[in-house]
């Protein structure tokens, strides 16, 4: 996972309307409700074995050790409230989303003019096609580079091109992140 894509889910993890469960024994229920009673799959998921599913659903094992507290709370975070975040999406991907970057941006434009890449920080509305973009690519499993690569458009007509009003030819790549933030 990139940092596009772990911004993307914690921006769709904002919107839930009210905490999940706090125990392990009840998340381990809510996991297996996610994947249809499946403690294999369960398993998979939190990358233990079957038997271990097993003991904290039977109530014979009651703390996680921290490597699997982290994966349970990561795996939870993904499953809880599935249709908010959903409707999350499908809204940001109407009216856009709003991103917060430090990243090294390269150019090339016309003769005359710098492409030296630089680091610089926006924050940046991005509309809702290009939001759109982002999500869907992000659904269909794109890689970092592929939504950087969509980020790094968005950001080109936006903000650099300021709409098509200013910098004809430029092109933009966005080529590290430092930092990244999305929100719906």
């Amino acid at each position: 996972m990139g940092e596009i894509d772990e911004a993307l889910d914690r921006a769709g993890y904002e919107q839930v309307t009210k905490d999940p469960p706090k125990t392990p024994a009840a998340r381990f229920r809510l996991l297996m409700k996610a994947e249809r009673g499946s403690t294999r799959a369960v398993a998979a998921r939190l990358g233990v074995s079957q038997r271990t599913v097993e003991r904290y659903l039977a109530g014979t094992r009651k703390h996680p050790r921290k490597p699997l507290l982290d994966a349970l709370e990561r795996e939870v975070r993904k499953s809880w409230q599935p249709r908010v975040r959903k409707r999350a999406r499908r809204q940001a991907a109407a009216g856009g989303i709003t991103v917060e970057l430090r990243g090294r941006f390269g150019y090339s434009s016309a003769a005359g003019s710098t492409d030296d890449p630089r680091m610089r920080r926006l924050t940046q509305h991005l509309p809702g096609e290009y939001a759109a973009r982002l999500l869907e690519a992000q659904d269909a499993g794109a890689t970092d580079r592929e939504l950087r690569a969509i980020v790094a458009e968005g950001l080109q007509v936006v903000y650099f091109k300021d709409g098509g009003n200013r910098a004809n030819g430029l092109e933009v790549e966005l080529l590290d992140i430092d930092f990244f933030d999305a929100s719906f």
